[in-house]
């Protein structure tokens, strides 16, 4: 979710989801060894509880940059071993780690040395076209006995070549019942489901089996979802998405935001598909999609893009 999932994504994720826990963007031990810090790992507290997601293969780099995350207040440590690009592979991070488990939980056991906070990895069920269950649980395990609890594991195997990164979301085959092995296999795990859940039902049907699903584009290009999905998951009352509400929300947050020193769009970027599917949300996304609307209505852009008759009053969506 690289340019994804950054602070003012999150921020929106939490008013919609109060009991998900939310992921960043990847961010490299690179960019924050040698980089700005506060730029990387800087968040509302408001996004409680939430996971910092690192990328690297240096057992000493990722333990420093553990260390700094745990500083600045993160609820979790999130290695990714699941990332496909051919950049984070030339960086030797990402999926490429797959094949170098005993690299990964020495990664694992530094990282875990240097924070009080759980350890956890992001991963895939295999690389390229080998799908020998094997190698998969011989990973997991590895880590497990480095002492990381939790796994969340992508359904598909990472493709390393010829494929670019959405094509490894979409092409490999997703083998959703390798994913629940691991959970029979590592009972005292904590196994979560990822990929391929385009739809609430889809999302909530995945929890067979494992102990929680990840979800992302889902969340992302359907956010309106999320109230829905929270409650079906962790059981609390459904309360629908009401859109006066939510714009005031969000105008408020975009307020302080911009406050803070953020452009307009960087918040309003990740709204447009907030009403997917409810009247009026072409409107939406076309209003807030015009650079010259966001200029001119600054902090106000969401409560003009939703003044009838523009949006809430037709039956397009």
């Amino acid at each position: 979710m690289l340019d994804w999932t950054d602070r003012h994504c999150r921020s929106l994720h939490r008013l919609l989801a109060p009991h998900a826990r939310l992921y960043t963007e990847m961010v490299t031990t690179g960019a924050l060894l040698h980089g700005d810090v506060a730029r990387h790992l800087d968040f509302d507290a408001g996004e409680h509880p939430v996971a910092l997601q690192l990328g690297g293969s240096d057992p000493a780099d990722l333990a420093r940059s553990a260390k700094l995350g745990a500083q600045w207040g993160y609820d979790e440590i999130n290695l990714n071993c699941g990332c496909p690009s051919e950049r984070v592979q030339r960086g030797s991070f990402g999926a490429c780690l797959m094949a170098e488990p005993v690299l990964v939980a020495d990664c694992v056991r530094a990282m875990r040395e240097a924070v009080d906070i759980p350890v956890t990895i992001k991963q895939r069920i295999g690389v390229d076209r080998g799908e020998d269950y094997g190698f998969v649980r011989d990973f997991v395990g590895h880590s497990f006995d480095a002492g990381c609890r939790v796994f969340i594991v992508h359904a598909r195997n990472a493709w390393l070549k010829g494929l670019s990164p959405k094509e490894n979301r979409e092409v490999p085959p997703l083998r959703y019942d390798v994913v629940r092995q691991l959970k029979h296999d590592f009972p005292d795990a904590t196994i979560v489901l990822n990929g391929g859940l385009a739809s609430i039902e889809e999302a909530c049907a995945g929890l067979d089996g494992v102990d929680g699903v990840m979800v992302g584009r889902l969340a992302y290009h359907q956010p309106g979802a999320l109230p829905e999905l929270d409650a079906a998951v962790f059981g609390g009352p459904h309360t629908p998405l009401e859109p006066a509400e939510a714009v005031e929300r969000l105008s408020r947050y975009l307020e302080r935001a911009v406050r803070a020193g953020a452009a307009p769009w960087s918040v309003i970027r990740h709204t447009l598909g907030l009403f997917h599917g409810q009247p009026g949300a072409r409107t939406w996304r076309r209003k807030l999609s015009d650079p010259d609307f966001v200029a001119a209505q600054g902090v106000d852009a969401f409560r003009a893009a939703a003044q009838r008759p523009a949006v809430f009053s037709d039956t397009g969506n």
